[in-house]
Parts: C-alpha cells; sequence; structure tokens
C-alpha cells in the first residue's frame, strides 16, 4: 500500500514539476537564436523609425525572464531598423517632459509589490525621502501624466505580469482593459485566435499557440470588455480555477483605443522559453506597430 501511495506521490509531483519551466541565463548563444528567429521586416513597411521607452523595473515579483524581454525587443527594434529602443528603471521616466521623447511606452512585466499594488508609489518611497503624503500626490501626478501620454495620442504595450502596474486604480484599469485578479499555477495550453482573420494575429495562421504559461484572470474594468480580445485560453481546459466564470472564454491579449492613444495587452508569456515561438516574436512586433499607429486594424471593443 505504501509503495502505490509513493508512487502515486511521485507521479503527481511529477507532473506538476514538469510543468514548470526553469529560468535559464541570457548567452550569445541565445541572443544568436533569438536574432536568427525575429522577423526581418515589420508587416507594415515604409514607416518612420519609432522610439519606444522599455520600461523594466519591478518592485515586487521579480520576474526572471525581465531581461530576456528586453534584449528581444532590442533584436525586433534593431533587425527590422523600426525601433530605436531606451530602457529605463528610473520612476523620472514618467515626467511629462521625457514621455514626450517616445512614440510608445512597453511594460515590461514592471510589478509593484503588496496590496497596494502602486509603481509609482513603491519607486519613490525607494528613491525619495518624501513622506507618505507627499508621495501618494506624486504617485497621483505621475499616473495621470502616463493617462494623459496616451490619451493624447501614445502607445502603450503592456507584458505579462505588468498589467498590475496601478492594479487598484479604475482608471487606469480602464485604459488598460482590465486589472490582475490571480492565476492558478503554470500549465501547458492552447492559446487561440478570437478572430483568426485579425490583422494582429496572423503570426498564428490560425493555430494559435501551445505553451507553458500562467493563465491568467482578471478583474474591475475587464468585464465592461471596452477592448477588441485577440487571443484566448479556453476556461473548460484550465486547471485550478477559482471563481465560477460565465464565459468559457478567457482573453488573454487584447487591443484598445484610450483617446487618441492605443493600448496593446499581452499575458503570454511568464517564461522565456515562449519566446522560442517565431509567431509570439512576429505578434509582438505587431503589437508595437500598433501601438504607434503604423499598423492599422479593427480595435473596437465588444461591449458587454
Amino acid at each position: 500500500m505504501k509503495t502505490n501511495i509513493t508512487a502515486l506521490f511521485l507521479l503527481v509531483t511529477g507532473f506538476i514539476f514538469a510543468q514548470q519551466q526553469e529560468n535559464f541565463k541570457i548567452t550569445d548563444e541565445w541572443l544568436a537564436h533569438i536574432e536568427q528567429m525575429a522577423p526581418s521586416e515589420t508587416t507594415v513597411k515604409d514607416v518612420s523609425k519609432k522610439k519606444i521607452l522599455v520600461f523594466s523595473k519591478a518592485t515586487g515579483f521579480d520576474h526572471w525572464t525581465i531581461p530576456h524581454n528586453v534584449e528581444m525587443l532590442k533584436i525586433l527594434g534593431k533587425k527590422t531598423d523600426a525601433f530605436e529602443v531606451h530602457v529605463g528603471y528610473d520612476i523620472e521616466n514618467f515626467d511629462k517632459k521625457n514621455l514626450k521623447k517616445y512614440d510608445a511606452v512597453v511594460f515590461n512585466n514592471c510589478n509593484p509589490r503588496g496590496k497596494k499594488r502602486d509603481l509609482f508609489s513603491d519607486l519613490l518611497e525607494d528613491n525619495t525621502s518624501f513622506s507618505a503624503q507627499e508621495i501618494a500626490a506624486k504617485s497621483a501626478q505621475y499616473e495621470k501624466n502616463l493617462l494623459d501620454y496616451v490619451a493624447k495620442g501614445g502607445g502603450l504595450m503592456i507584458l505579462h505580469g505588468a498589467i498590475v502596474v496601478q492594479n487598484n486604480s479604475m482608471e487606469f484599469s480602464k485604459m488598460t482593459g482590465g486589472s490582475f485578479d490571480y492565476h492558478p499555477k503554470q500549465q501547458e495550453m492552447h492559446v487561440k485566435e478570437v478572430d483568426p482573420n485579425h490583422p494582429l494575429v496572423q503570426a498564428f495562421k490560425g493555430n494559435g499557440l501551445t505553451h507553458v504559461d500562467e493563465p491568467y484572470f482578471f478583474k474591475n474594468a475587464y468585464f465592461d470588455y471596452n477592448f477588441r480580445p485577440l487571443l484566448y485560453i479556453d476556461n473548460n481546459k484550465i486547471e485550478g480555477i477559482r471563481h465560477t466564470v460565465t464565459n468559457d472564454k478567457n482573453y488573454v491579449s487584447w487591443i484598445k483605443r484610450h483617446g487618441k492613444g492605443r493600448v496593446f495587452y499581452s499575458s503570454p508569456s511568464h517564461n522565456a522559453q515562449s519566446l522560442d515561438h517565431p509567431e509570439l516574436l512576429q505578434f509582438f512586433l505587431d503589437g508595437l506597430q500598433y501601438v504607434v499607429g503604423d499598423l492599422k486594424c479593427d480595435d473596437s471593443p465588444i461591449g458587454k
């Protein structure tokens, strides 16, 4: 009997750990591999070179893929010669004058800490001697700077965990399309296109993407569906869902307008292994072209 229990335990734990993806360091070989897979041309050609800020400072959960995403985005920009990529880590990047330098901002897994879920407040607490009252006021101003930047025509691309940047702000949630709620354990999942004919998902050629990732679930403005969904996962095939769901489809990537600006969100991916899919690299490149306004497509909200 003990033998059977032990065998069952090993089988279950082996399955769980098989779903985890091991961290790995960036090497010259990995960079060469990504460069070889990355697209050589943008989908929309003959456009001016755009300036991108990739903000990559996490104060909370530190995704190990942050530096991998930085290198991936640099490669996309350099290989296509379409984007000039600047990497930022400091709160001053969100000054009004600084934001004006860029055609778009990429939030690269810049997760805040604790229940407050306020990245700007965290950065001020860590790098200034301001009082709590001053931090609250300045954090609100930095948030407004970003909201205004997008509303006036700036682009915003959000990668995976960065959806939590201002997770308790409803105004921010309305701009981004939703706030993070929770995620079950990492597991293999088949991410599918909502509309295989939409230009933003042409990279997947109707086949979707199968990879190991965290299935993200959302709250706040998400349920207004004030976005155009791109990718979804089938809730019936996800293990560990906490709440009753009324929609079999859980959207994990979308685009939307915010004023004159554009927002692109992609929950894929938590692991750098997912970048080993050329179609995902193309998807990110097309997302960049969308947020800077070069790739025109249907971004009308589906609504409730």
